[in-house]
């Protein structure tokens, strides 16, 4: 600040801000995915807070290690809390009973590759923990998707218990694990569709919103996953929490879930053949996509025609790939897909600047060097 021969005082900019900084932006972010982290842990165990424990060691540990070689100050930017992130959205997405190694390797991907390989937080085109996720589940396909928990209530037992949970993540143990684990509900329906009608899906008991009803051997409940609708509704509340606090806008996660919704309605309206909307939406990690990891403002649009365009896109592709391919919960694979066309659709989606009549949109025209040149000979 200094004073000019006029008198004025002469202030740089910013002149006022909103107070955020990415270090709270990102606690947040992780605060608001307690409710669904509650809910994971109730109905399926201590499996998922067990992954985020050991996830949030490695991220830090691999943060600090790649910032030191990079020779950048370490407490700063771990004090940023997008390690944390990064661990905790992939200690939530990866299966309750995965081996300890198969976390490693997805966290230290992520951190070191999808990450700083490109520079660090806010160079990266991929979000990392999808990344890292969709890495394992390529590389480790058994380990994957036959250590998901079934419900509570299937089990026999409350839930499972804290040191089982140990057991089974570090050592392995196969016998205690069979009794818990199960396929997940997008993957059962899309099977079992292929021999059975809906009617006699549906008496399958991971199939119930009743859940008292299913713990004591009643009938399956309509069109839910037992504990997955309550899940993906915790999410959503913890979604909607940032949301109201402007963390993100509404365009990505409304246009995905409306694409998803529309998608599922238009080629899902016989139950037979096709895994209903009520499961596509209220199952997997539908909630968890829509508010914390397409929201990403890394790799996401940011033009408010574009988030949605980036948004639907998003939803689309989750119902093809559920639908017609051959992973049950294609969250990690649309968005990474949409991450690759994000910067495209920023490019000829851009707003009408102020002052300006038309918005300029597409790529710069190149200029006719050959005419420049002669202009300027000329002159």
């Amino acid at each position: 600040m200094a004073l000019s021969n006029s008198g004025f005082v002469k202030i740089t900019s910013p002149h006022t801000h909103g107070g955020n900084t990415t270090s709270r932006i990102m606690l947040l972010v992780i605060l608001a995915t307690v409710p669904g982290i509650i809910a994971l842990t109730y109905f399926f165990g201590w499996g998922t807070l067990i992954n985020i424990v050991l996830a949030s060691f490695t991220a830090l540990a691999c943060e600090a290690l790649i910032l030191k070689i990079r020779k950048r100050p370490i407490s700063f930017f771990l004090k940023d809390n997008s390690a944390l992130l990064t661990a905790v959205l992939l200690g939530i997405a990866l299966p309750p009973l995965a081996p300890w190694w198969v976390t490693v390797v997805a966290v230290s991907f992520a951190m070191i590759f999808a990450k700083h390989l490109y520079g660090g937080l806010g160079n990266n085109p991929f979000n990392p923990a999808m990344v890292g996720y969709a890495l394992v589940l390529i590389s480790f396909p058994v380990q994957m998707t036959t250590n998901w928990t079934v419900p509570y209530f299937m089990s026999g037992a409350e839930t499972i218990p804290f040191t089982n949970s140990l057991s089974v993540i570090f050592s392995g143990t196969a016998g205690l694990s069979d009794a818990f684990t199960g396929a997940t509900p997008l993957d059962t329906y899309k099977h079992l569709a292929k021999n059975e009608t809906a009617v006699e899906i549906l008496q399958n008991p991971l199939f119930s919103s009743d859940v008292a009803g299913a713990a004591s051997g009643g009938s399956a409940s309509n069109w839910f996953a037992g504990g997955w609708e309550f899940v993906n509704i915790a999410f959503l509340l913890g979604g909607l929490a940032l949301l109201a606090l402007r963390i993100f806008t509404w365009h990505i996660p409304l246009s995905l879930l409306a694409a998803l919704g529309t998608c599922s309605v238009i080629f899902g309206w016989d139950a037979d053949l096709y895994v209903p909307w009520s499961l596509h939406i209220f199952t997997g990690a539908t909630m968890l996509g829509a508010f914390f990891i397409a929201t990403d403002p890394v790799t996401a649009s940011t033009t408010p025609l574009g988030k949605i365009i980036y948004g639907a896109g998003i939803g689309i592709l989750i119902f093809v790939i559920r639908t017609w391919g051959a992973y049950p919960d294609a969250v990690a694979f649309a968005v990474l897909l949409m991450n690759f066309a994000a910067p495209l659709i920023d490019t000829y989606t851009q707003p009408r600047t102020y002052g300006h009549e038309k918005a300029k949109r597409g790529m710069p025209a190149k200029l006719d060097t050959s005419t420049t040149d002669s202009t300027s000979k000329e002159g």
